[in-house]
């Protein structure tokens, strides 16, 4: 009898091996023919890759233009009533960029008033009144009025000191504390500060290059009839699920191959060192970006294809994948907001984001958060999925009932 079950063994563990191999074949026959089935509409395609390219150079040229703004000091005209009465502080405005202009259609809509009173208000060492007249619920004029009160409020500090000095009296003795800032951020962490839209950017990647795909394989081939075809094969749902989701994460990755790229590229002719900062995205951070980002590629194919079988219409599912973007969208933003920091670093997206942030900035590799948050994403994309396999067991979602 011994002899019998050990005889047995040897056989069920080979069938159990050529069971196994028999639906890792069945799984990549599917895998291609999926493949093959979203090759052939290029572009849904390249309108998910468009997204991936565009993005950083837009981001590129949107930064070029604000340091460009930012290095040129700009004139700001306004409106001077009674110059005559302190030309000390006109002129002292007139050096740094605030100057009268008479003609209406080409100042901004600010006013300073300078009183009659002054010259003797000063003469007595009374405070001068000057009224600045705004509207402080238009945006445009808020970095002007500001820049303004603080031009202002620095010449007042300046009489101020000579009204002291002119009674014995040291300057000093108004400034009963004096704060002294030691910044100990390097000029890499400082990029940190300006990387949360651009790595919004970078993980919304993920989830629309694959996007066209994943609403075709799961919608689209249920209106064309050709799902219940593909049920039809001596296939699990669970073998079809997994086929699609290798295919869309291969275009959800291959959006974010071409996003870092092409941020590489476009980065490296941002003057960043005109900000105080340097933002170098070399080679092997690229890497680690892509890395960190298969987790979520999993994550955000399961999920759409979760939505998009659980839709009744092609149409239905395009609206739903709004909600799979809002989600990575309000994670990144309250990772960025430091909204939570302790919880956020441990959940999927976020902590990702989180521990990117950490690279550029040149710390130290967070592992321990790195692998938590990973497990914790493919568990969630694996939760995904095998819902999305039970539904395919169900007519009415075949069907579209």
């Amino acid at each position: 009898m011994t002899d019998n079950l050990s005889e047995k063994a040897p056989a069920s563990v080979i069938r159990a091996k050529a069971s196994n191999k028999q639906l890792l074949q069945q799984t990549w026959i599917i895998i291609l023919k999926e493949l093959r089935d979203a090759l052939r509409d290029r572009r849904s395609i390249a309108a998910g890759m468009i997204y991936a390219m565009i993005t950083p150079i837009a981001s590129s040229l949107i930064f070029m233009l604000m340091i460009s703004n930012l290095s040129q000091q700009k004139t700001i005209e306004i409106e001077i009533q009674g110059q005559k009465y302190a030309q000390d502080l006109v002129r002292q405005l007139s050096a740094t960029g605030i100057v009268h202009q008479q003609d209406p259609e080409k100042r901004l809509a600010i006013t300073l008033q300078i009183s009659e009173e002054f010259p003797q208000s000063m003469a007595e060492g009374l405070p001068a009144e000057v009224t600045l007249i705004t509207n402080r619920s238009e945006q445009t004029l808020q970095q002007p009025f500001n820049q303004i009160k603080q031009q202002i409020d620095q010449y007042s500090a300046e009489i101020a000191s000579l009204r002291l000095i002119a009674r014995g009296i040291n300057p000093q003795v108004s400034r009963p504390i004096q704060v002294n800032v030691q910044d100990m951020a390097t000029r890499e962490s400082r990029a940190g500060v300006i990387l949360g839209g651009i790595l919004l950017a970078i993980t919304l990647s993920l989830f629309i290059s694959g996007l066209n795909v994943a609403i075709d394989t799961s919608a689209g081939e249920r209106e064309r009839n050709s799902l219940a075809l593909l049920l039809c094969q001596p296939v699990k749902p669970a073998q079809i699920i997994a086929a699609k989701t290798a295919v869309v994460s291969i275009f959800s990755m291959l959006g974010l191959i071409l996003t870092v790229i092409v941020a590489m590229i476009c980065f490296s002719y941002v003057p960043w060192h005109e900000l105080g900062f340097t933002l170098n995205l070399t080679s092997s951070t690229g890497l680690f970006i892509v890395l960190i980002g298969i987790p979520i590629a999993f994550l955000a194919t399961s999920m759409q294809l979760f939505f998009s079988f659980f839709a009744k219409s092609f149409k239905e599912a395009q609206s739903y994948m709004t909600i799979i973007l809002f989600l990575p969208m309000a994670l990144i933003m309250a990772s960025s907001f430091d909204v939570m920091p302790e919880v956020l670093r441990w959940l999927p997206l976020s902590g990702q984001q989180q521990a990117i942030t950490q690279v550029i900035k040149g710390q130290a590799l967070p592992w321990l958060q790195i692998i938590l948050t990973s497990i914790l994403t493919l568990f969630t994309a694996f939760c995904f999925s095998a819902a999305t396999s039970r539904f395919l067991k169900s007519e009415k979602v075949v069907f579209g009932l």
